[in-house]
């Protein structure tokens, strides 16, 4: 069992051990009868802090971490999505209101994203540079140290996934802010799988929490980058926030399914495809 609630009722992860949090803890609701189906632990300010420090430090040996070893665990985990599906589709259906079609394309999306991510470490990571010299020049991409990846409520799988494993892959740590009202969908389930894969501890932290614990980690000297998905008005925030702290800072913000239609496509096929985007979730 993946998702044993007596490993994570009222706990965050963190330093690779699930802990009480210190912003208390937070009920979750089912959306379609608003029966409280678990509970989870809420961070603040001095979780995020303690979770910096932890990553900090874990990040180095996983940056040295051969990459065979690195691709390993993520595959492992891309495997796990697969084995654990029934358990992960029921809070995906009950946690979040996703329908079993959509929960069952987050898995899949989830598994094939650690799949690609795996084939990250063992790429080139530099490139020749010319030189007026007779001499060798060379770039080298490093991990650039601690990522913060904040998800929203809506596809927290997979809008949590896109980011955290390819900056796993790569020898960086992570930082994961799932929203709370998804927390175990966004946040357990992603801490759980990497867990069983083989992650080190302290190279995934895991804190849900609100725009205090964002706001906190995106300021945090210790962490370098931030990918966000959700609102316009949030994302202004951390792309201020983001600048004003020279962080490298990733925006995918709101939409409302726009579609362009060109003069030679099929009209009821665009139409159907609409609908389908709009509606499927």
């Amino acid at each position: 069992m993946l998702l044993d609630q007596t490993l994570w009722t009222q706990r965050i992860f963190l330093g690779g051990q699930w802990t009480e949090s210190s912003g208390g803890v937070r009920d979750v609701v089912e959306p379609a009868t608003g029966a409280v189906i678990g509970r989870v632990g809420v961070a603040d300010r001095f979780d995020l802090d303690r979770a910096a420090g932890s990553a900090v430090e874990a990040q180095r040996a996983w940056a040295a971490t051969p990459h065979p070893q690195r691709a390993a665990v993520l595959r492992k985990a891309a495997q796990l999505w697969t084995q654990y599906a029934n358990e992960i589709s029921w809070w995906n259906v009950h946690e979040v209101g996703a329908v079993p079609g959509m929960a069952g394309f987050a898995l899949h999306v989830a598994e094939q994203e650690c799949y690609e991510a795996a084939g990250l470490p063992s790429l080139p990571y530099g490139e020749l540079l010319a030189s007026e010299q007779p001499r060798l020049s060379m770039a080298r991409r490093m991990p650039a140290g601690v990522v913060g990846v904040i998800s929203p409520f809506n596809v927290p799988i997979i809008l949590g996934i896109r980011s955290v494993a390819p900056a796993l892959a790569l020898g960086n740590a992570v930082i994961l802010k799932p929203d709370p009202r998804t927390a175990v969908t966004g946040g357990v389930v992603l801490a759980r799988v990497f867990e069983e894969a083989g992650l080190p501890p302290g190279v995934l932290q895991m804190l849900p929490g609100g725009a205090e614990v964002g706001e906190a980690m995106v300021t945090h000297p210790s962490v370098r980058v931030i990918s966000f998905t959700g609102s316009t008005a949030a994302g202004r925030k951390v792309g201020e926030l983001a600048g004003r702290h020279l962080k490298r800072v990733h925006l995918e913000l709101g939409g409302n399914s726009a579609l362009i239609v060109l003069d030679d496509a099929d009209l009821d096929e665009a139409v159907n495809l609409a609908a389908w985007g709009s509606f499927f979730h």
